[in-house]
């Protein structure tokens, strides 16, 4: 079966920041906030302190993937430079979301340089609470501020991937989603994680799906298995959450992504590509592990 991963992240060197600070990588795939709490980024044998191209590009070529969207966050630090250069190196595999901060100085002038220096097919802005904007400045509407964004996005053909955090948290704004898509009819728009419900959100998961059954408004399904923890493989509800959403805006709008490499420390890239499968037809797998990527993306 052909695959494309839409959720993939690559880094020369951790430089993560949010509300806990600026992070220090320390060797052996881990390392520290600011506030001294020490995380695990990577599987040692991924990487020391980088996911390197060449070891993602390996990854997915040993996992039968043909193409992968790199999106970037806070979480591993912003590396529009490196992701333009692994796209250049690897072009029939990459396409490539830069990002930036919206409340920057200079944000205007960085997105120009993004979408015409270094060629970005995408936009990708993670807000949530946990690791993005909203974990380290004010709460914000994210219609009102990506607006613009979005208008230019559409204007140039780019694809707009916007990370909102999980139901509950201030970052979690369906119904900005729902403006922005309204407002901008001919611009794709990706949601992450399948709005990254945990085994507590399935009502709030089934009401913001209703809120955004748009032709234009895609959602990746990647991290689903790390956000229903302590569930483990075959991950009995992300299964569950995977089909109410194929019933409520249905198969042609789902997304196969894995969210690597982080996640690759809980379960295998194997268990992250199969673990819903099952409950599928041939048909609405090939759709939701490449098909529908190539109407979400400018491949």
């Amino acid at each position: 079966m052909r695959r494309i991963d839409c959720h993939v992240h690559i880094f020369e060197v951790l430089k993560g920041f949010n509300g806990k600070g600026e992070m220090r990588p320390i060797g052996g795939g881990l390392a520290r906030w600011a506030d001294g709490e020490v995380v695990r980024m990577l599987p040692p044998e991924l990487g020391d302190k980088a996911f390197a191209v060449d070891t993602c590009y390996q990854l997915l070529k040993r996992n039968g993937v043909e193409k992968a969207v790199l999106l970037q966050g806070s979480f591993y630090g912003f590396h529009n430079e490196y992701v333009a250069e692994a796209v250049k190196k690897y072009p029939d595999m990459f396409i490539g979301a830069g990002t930036f901060d919206p409340f920057g100085k200079c944000a205007d002038r960085i997105y120009d340089r993004l979408t015409n220096e270094l060629g970005m097919k995408a936009m990708k802005f993670e807000t949530s609470t946990g690791c993005g904007f909203m974990s380290y400045h004010r709460d914000f509407d994210i219609a009102e501020v990506f607006g613009k964004v979005a208008k230019k996005a559409a204007e140039n053909g780019q694809t707009l991937v916007l990370d909102v955090g999980s139901p509950g948290m201030s970052s979690f704004q369906p119904e900005a989603i729902r403006k922005l898509a309204q407002e901008n009819p001919e611009l794709r728009i990706v949601v992450c994680h399948l709005l990254a419900p945990t085994l507590r959100d399935e009502e709030a998961l089934k009401k913001s799906l209703e809120m955004l059954r748009f032709d234009n408004v895609y959602f990746d399904i990647s991290a689903v298995p790390f956000n229903v923890q302590p569930e483990t493989y075959p991950y009995p509800t992300g299964i569950r959450y995977i089909r109410e959403a194929c019933g409520i805006v249905g198969y042609d709008k789902l997304l196969w992504g894995t969210d690597i490499p982080s996640v690759l420390c809980y379960d295998s890239y194997q268990h992250l590509a199969d673990y819903f499968t099952g409950e599928f037809t041939e048909e609405e797998l090939q759709a939701i592990f490449y098909g529908n990527a190539r109407k979400a993306y400018s491949f």
